[in-house]
């Protein structure tokens, strides 16, 4: 058996590192504050001694020391601890709201209340109680229902204005035996817009009250006022959805009808979890941290203009890319360089002469998309969202015919995809800038532009191988 007597004694060093591996850092903090609280509270009785006793630089001495070492305890240690119970606990911080039922309720118990004092009728107390039992219960109910849920906001990929989506909302208890009754998923509450402070450049002109030309003075100058700040994003879901019961370790799913009037980026931060239960006395909310992210499309529900001006483009863009091909466009007069095989014998032995057939040459249907982004207050708001869903409406049609597609816009670089122009076309808005049209090149690709631009100013190079869609035409 070895003798433990026989083992070194353990140094301060040793003790510091096992304190170190050992002992988390919260417990630590702790025990230096029950010690420092300890010294303070010893100082603060000597001080007390020694007022009693006619020291008076002694009092001095130890009541300041006790203040002291409270006042480091308080800095140090107490918003170190604060803040290491707090953090797990912000995902359980909640909202109340009384309803009608809780107002009544409220002013039952308090009238009771006072005729119970005023009478002493012990069956009043017995009364009053009761009603105030059922608030607590109904507040730690409420409070219970609502934690350890978790929430899955799942969104569509493709949304477009004006068309009715499907979002699906998964709502999760992880408790294994508690069941949770009656939650709603809702949107956050709208918050109003906040003001701040900020300096703005103005013109100090004088003397006041007179016209710019009879002033004397004038100077830059900055003016401090109180501005709105910008609103954020709009958010997506609008409506609630409702569960009624969900037992433990389950999850259940509601799908929502989601509509967006409007183009345009919409998200979302957080999703609060809300319940009446047990008894409808408060309207217990939990905000759930989720952010979601949505880009709605523009309309591309071909319009009257669309529709009209489809034969036109139609026709131009075959006639553009016709050559040899498997879609026949016409049959026309033998040519020296055109090949025997494509003669058609039926038609030359009718006519006489030598008869081809000419087809349109389907790998080189090359059609280009293009948005000439006008500038700022060229159009009005709605002719400019009119011009941006005409784009949308012709891309959309000409990605389910048999061409390959490409896209042009000032500032845009995205894919080919027609998904890809459709988010730009999302969140574009009038700009300043270059218009795309100087930059187009002639090519083997048809373009065809909407552009607010005169018509005497297209190139002819582009003219002639493009159908434009003016701007003002389709307001």
């Amino acid at each position: 058996m070895p003798d433990v007597l026989s083992h070194p004694p353990l140094r301060a060093r040793d003790w510091n590192q096992f304190l170190h591996l050992r002992m988390p850092e919260a417990w630590k903090r702790f025990l230096l504050a029950i010690v420092g609280l300890a010294l303070a509270l010893g100082a603060a009785i000597f001080s007390r001694v020694s007022r009693e006793s006619g020291d008076l630089w002694a009092t001095l001495i130890l009541a300041s020391m006790a203040l002291l070492l409270a006042g480091i305890v308080g800095l140090t240690t107490v918003p170190y601890l604060a803040r290491r119970v707090a953090i797990p606990r912000v995902r359980d911080v909640f909202d109340y709201d009384v309803t009608r039922i809780g107002m009544v309720f409220c002013t039952a118990a308090i009238l009771i209340g006072i005729a119970a004092l005023n009478t002493g009728n012990n069956l009043l107390y017995f009364i009053v109680a009761t009603m105030l039992a059922a608030m607590l219960v109904s507040g730690l109910a409420s409070a219970r229902t609502l934690r350890e849920l978790e929430l899955d906001v799942r969104l569509p990929d493709h949304v477009f204005a004006g068309k009715p989506v499907s979002a699906r909302i998964l709502l999760r208890n992880l408790r294994r035996w508690i069941p949770c009754f009656s939650v709603r998923v809702i949107p956050p509450k709208a918050r109003k817009p906040r003001k701040q402070w900020c300096w703005e450049s103005q013109t100090f002109s004088f003397p006041p009250g007179r016209s710019r030309d009879r002033q004397w003075l004038h100077l830059p100058d900055r003016c401090l006022r109180r501005v709105a700040q910008p609103a954020g994003l709009p958010s997506i879901l609008e409506d609630a959805a409702y569960f009624p019961y969900l037992g433990g370790k389950s999850e259940l799913c509601a799908d929502l009808t989601l509509r967006f009037a409007r183009r345009g980026r919409y998200q979302q931060d957080s999703f609060g979890l809300c319940t009446r239960f047990p008894f409808a006395f408060l309207t217990k909310t939990r905000y759930i941290p989720l952010k979601r992210e949505l880009t709605v499309y523009p309309s591309v529900d071909p319009t009257d203009e669309v529709l009209e001006a489809l034969p036109l483009i139609t026709g131009e863009f075959v006639s553009f890319v016709r050559g040899r091909g498997y879609d026949l466009y016409r049959i026309r007069d033998y040519m020296p360089e055109d090949s025997a095989r494509h003669v058609d014998w039926k038609a030359t032995a009718k006519s006489g002469s030598p008869k081809v057939r000419e087809f349109t040459r389907e790998d080189e249907r090359k059609l280009r998309i293009v948005f000439d982004n006008p500038a700022p207050q060229l159009l009005s708001a709605d002719a400019y969202e009119h011009a941006v869903a005409l784009a949308a409406s012709l891309a959309w049609h000409f990605n389910t015919e048999d061409a390959e597609l490409s896209f042009a816009a000032p500032d845009y670089h995205g894919e080919s995809g027609v998904y890809g122009f459709l988010e730009y076309l999302a969140t574009v808005e009038p700009k300043t800038s270059k218009s795309i049209i100087d930059e187009l090149r002639p090519s083997e690709e048809y373009n065809m532009i909407v552009t607010a631009r005169a018509r005497g100013t297209i190139p002819t190079a582009i003219w002639s191988c493009s159908y434009v869609l003016f701007m003002e035409d389709h307001v």
